[in-house]
């Protein structure tokens, strides 16, 4: 097993961590827990959860898969587990949460609200890693990690990291950390795979000069690397062919993100790439997400049990420098298919 440690935290990590995205909308209990097992048995000891889990987002769902998390630690020890959840994101940006009235904001307030929410729900005493789920435009970033300190030093968090953030965003805020004495974001856990790279562009940079963790979600972009939406196809039950049926604008633009014609050429190249292998298209992607030198943990997600296994195969295959020329060959050919 391949452990890493989060940033200059003592968090140690698997290489693959779970996350949970799906457990209460589109997988069942019964195959969340089934889920999390075959991930624990295979050596796997982090897990991502959120308080505004699982998505969709929904006000009569939210919190279901912090509470289900919460019954399957009953069942290990909750010491071999690092457990990571986030308080969700101001209201002020791109999307309303649908949780204490659509008023959320990374203030003082809120975050001590979220973080009591996600102890009860997730029944533990303590949060390894907690998350500003995106970051706020209104609130000074200083108030938002006073509040932050405040849970490091009553013991309710252990480390604190920010997700869906830019370079600007992260290195301010762990400026502002610094000159105040506070405690910094030790990971961001923003969108990266072979179809989105532009974490490479200036993130990476302040990764490795800070030493921070990167935490890649959606490796396999939403299930588009492993071609299922390859040939005009959108398959019953999957994420992106639901979303192109939404009414909701900001729905579709997701979905016309991750599939549209440079993904879907993409894809087809990256599927030849991995037949050559020898290994999944899965295998590949995930292998690619957790390359890097400035990751920790790359998160997967599954909505049934046979999924896990493809991605479970990565932490065997590792890309050597005559494949990974051969995927900046590709990345070349078609810049930026997600945008």
């Amino acid at each position: 097993m391949d452990f890493r440690y989060i940033g200059k935290s003592g968090l140690r990590v698997s290489s693959i961590c779970m996350g949970t995205m799906t457990f209460g909308s589109t997988t069942s209990k019964e195959e969340a827990f089934k889920i999390m097992d075959k991930a624990y048995d295979n050596g796997i000891n982090f897990y991502d959860t959120a308080e505004l889990y699982p998505v969709p987002p929904k006000a009569n769902t939210a919190g279901i898969t912090e509470q289900w998390v919460g019954e399957w630690l009953k069942t290990k020890d909750r010491d071999s587990i690092i457990l990571a959840t986030k308080v969700a994101g101001a209201a002020s940006g791109w999307f309303v949460p649908p949780i204490r009235h659509g008023l959320t904001a990374i203030d003082s307030f809120h975050i001590k609200r979220a973080v009591e929410g996600s102890l009860k729900k997730l029944d533990t005493d303590y949060i390894d890693l907690y998350q500003m789920h995106w970051p706020d435009t209104v609130v000074p970033i200083e108030e938002s990690l006073r509040a932050f300190d405040d849970l490091v030093k009553e013991g309710k968090v252990r480390y604190i990291g920010t997700s869906n953030d830019s370079a600007y965003g992260l290195t301010k805020a762990n400026e502002t950390a610094k000159n105040n004495k506070l405690a910094r974001f030790e990971s961001i856990q923003n969108n990266f795979s072979l179809l989105n790279p532009r974490f490479l562009d200036e993130l990476a940079t302040v990764c490795r000069n800070e030493n921070i963790s990167l935490l890649p979600y959606s490796p396999i972009a939403g299930g588009v690397l492993a071609g299922k939406y390859n040939n005009g196809l959108y398959p019953d039950g999957c994420r992106f062919t639901a979303y192109i049926k939404n009414k909701s604008p900001r729905v579709q633009a997701m979905a016309n993100r991750f599939v549209n014609e440079k993904t879907i050429e993409a894809t087809k190249k990256y599927m030849q790439l991995a037949k050559e292998y020898g290994i999944s298209p899965v295998t590949l992607a995930v292998a690619y997400s957790k390359h890097f030198d400035f990751v920790a943990s790359t998160i997967i997600g599954a909505r049934t049990l046979n999924q896990v296994n493809e991605s479970l195969a990565a932490f065997d295959f590792k890309i050597d420098d005559e494949l990974m020329k051969k995927i900046e060959e590709v990345q070349k050919e078609i810049l930026y298919p997600m945008g």
